[in-house]
């Protein structure tokens, strides 16, 4: 399966699914190229960009199961890069 390019804008609300968060983050890390996180002091929000490569279905997942914590919303862009191997 190709891996695709996506970069997941992350914004986070309530401040105790940060742990959650970070464990998933960890648990896909053979996948992640980067990330940023800014915490937004005035908004009381953390706002993170994740830079991905790797299957659909593991961007989709991924996406899918932050999305599924509290007080935290998700959008991912996908690239149209193919896969780097070929």
């Amino acid at each position: 399966m190709d891996n695709r390019v996506a970069l997941m804008a992350i914004i986070v609300e309530d401040k105790d699914s940060v742990k959650e968060l970070n464990e998933l983050l960890h648990e896909y890390g053979e996948y992640i190229v980067g990330r940023m996180g800014i915490p937004y002091h005035k908004r009381n929000i953390s706002i993170l960009s994740v830079a991905v490569d790797a299957p659909n279905d593991i961007i989709s997942s991924l996406s899918g199961k932050i999305g599924k914590l509290k007080g935290v919303s998700i959008k991912t862009a996908y690239s149209n890069v193919g896969n780097a191997n070929g």
